[in-house]
């Protein structure tokens, strides 16, 4: 930590990405000075601003601070960026996001929760679960808390709650105490090339845990019998062959109550308000690690009772007898499907899904799967694939997924179109899902409802 403390100025490329503004955040907390370039202004770039970083939004060397001790940039810049380039060329020390990670919990104890989807949502509950409960922990998450309205928060123990991304092979740089592992569903192939090497770097990352480690991984993964881990926990929403599982769950005024049963203990009356039946797997890695902390158990379900979600995941935009608008950030066809189930315990009625698929590659790798997710729908408009770091690949468009549907109810639309269409319309169940800036719409189509 005392290298990390010699850190006084620092310049962040992509510092409005979630997992970069959460080390922003960390060091402004420290007191260094922070700045840093983004492509676009939004809420989170504000916030950080407010926070005391400061922020331009063009690619202009002439814009950026000369004096910086540290240089951060997220794999997601392209390298040919004019910024990153001048740094580099002039022997600045660049890392990136994953490295200063690495540098920040050398010396904590880490509680590191990685998967293919899931992970943002379960570091956020047990993040929650240790701060609301008084226990304490530094927190850097991938979501924005809605407890908290953060991405980031510090406390005096020196315990690290953190989201390990294996995109870029980024989480094989730490070292958990306790690593969590959610799904190894193919994904970034981009990166990976095929699915067993995707599920062989999750093997690698539960190798990472410190002797005595323990790992806490979904029942029933591929490759699950070749973890290596002193402890090894499994976790299910209603599986009796997992370590810990959930047992008659109810939904109650809009609310699930469960019991979470162990092999070693049981947990009565849970309550919790958020969303989605996944989330209630989701939250049991949380509650074992709590027990495992030796956290009281009423200190736990008043913990799990408060918890309001992260932003895009599983989020009420508008929750009124007549109608109802939830906005997620699914952009697998696993999460799709987890969260078109989820909202189907919930609601009878009808529900229209929009998507915006995000990455030629992954449109292009999971058509067909993301075919069958949106299936489940009872309506679906596909809008055009957001690119984030990459060129048009020919051929590969929304309508790649559309023509793999069976579902006789589904168009692609433009921004545009469909905010006509809702106006038109005005559908009683609706949801929003995707990765890109689909979020930019919630509120407009919040005021046309």
């Amino acid at each position: 930590m005392t290298a990390i403390k010699t850190i006084q100025r620092l310049y962040f490329i992509g510092i409005g990405g979630i997992g970069m503004s959460a080390i922003a955040r960390y060091f402004l907390s420290l007191g260094a000075v922070v700045s840093g370039y983004d492509r676009t202004q939004t809420p989170l770039t504000d916030a950080l601003v407010a926070e005391g970083a400061s922020i331009h939004f063009t690619e202009d060397v002439e814009l950026i601070p000369k004096e910086v001790d540290l240089v951060v940039y997220t794999p997601a810049v392209p390298a040919h960026h004019a910024e990153l380039m001048y740094y580099w060329e002039h022997g600045y020390k660049v890392v990136k996001r994953s490295d200063v990670l690495q540098i920040i919990t050398e010396s904590s104890f880490n509680i590191c929760v990685a998967g293919t989807h899931g992970k943002t949502t379960i570091s956020t509950m047990i993040a929650h679960v240790l701060r609301h409960s008084g226990y304490g922990c530094n927190a850097f998450l991938g979501g924005i808390s809605t407890n908290y309205q953060t991405n980031f928060w510090s406390n005096a123990r020196n315990v690290c709650v953190l989201e390990a991304d294996e995109y870029d092979r980024s989480f094989l740089k730490l070292v958990p105490d306790i690593a969590v592992i959610s799904a190894t569903d193919p994904d970034h192939l981009d990166i990976y090339g095929t699915p067993e090497e995707v599920e062989k770097a999750f093997v690698e990352f539960a190798g990472k845990l410190k002797p005595g480690g323990c790992l806490i991984s979904k029942h029933g993964l591929n490759k699950a019998e070749a973890f290596q881990a002193a402890e090894h926990l499994t976790y299910s929403l209603n599986h009796a062959g997992a370590t810990v599982y959930a047992e008659k769950v109810k939904v109650l005024d809009g609310a699930y109550v469960f019991d979470v049963i162990s092999n070693d203990w049981h947990l009565n009356n849970i309550v919790l308000q958020m969303g989605g039946l996944h989330n209630v797997e989701n939250i049991i890695p949380a509650i074992t690690i709590a027990k495992r902390l030796n956290i009281r158990d009423e200190k736990i379900r008043a913990a799990v009772k408060s918890f309001e979600g992260v932003k895009r995941r599983f989020e009420f935009i508008i929750k009124e007898s007549g109608r109802v608008f939830i906005d997620d950030y699914a952009h697998h066809p696993e999460e799709l499907k987890a969260l078109i189930t989820g909202v189907k315990s919930l609601y009878q009625q009808p529900m229209v899904l929009v998507f915006q698929p995000h990455l030629f590659s992954r449109t292009k790798d999971l058509a067909v799967e993301f075919a069958q997710s949106l299936d489940m729908a009872d309506e679906v408009i596909l809008l055009p694939i957001y690119p984030a770091r990459e060129q048009p690949v020919e051929g590969v468009t929304s309508e790649l997924i559309l023509q793999s549907m069976k579902n006789e109810s589904r168009q692609v639309l433009n921004k545009a179109a469909l905010q006509d269409w809702i106006k038109a319309n005005k559908p009683h169940l609706l949801v929003t899902a995707g990765a890109g800036d689909i979020d930019a719409l919630v509120q407009p189509i919040k005021a046309m409802l």
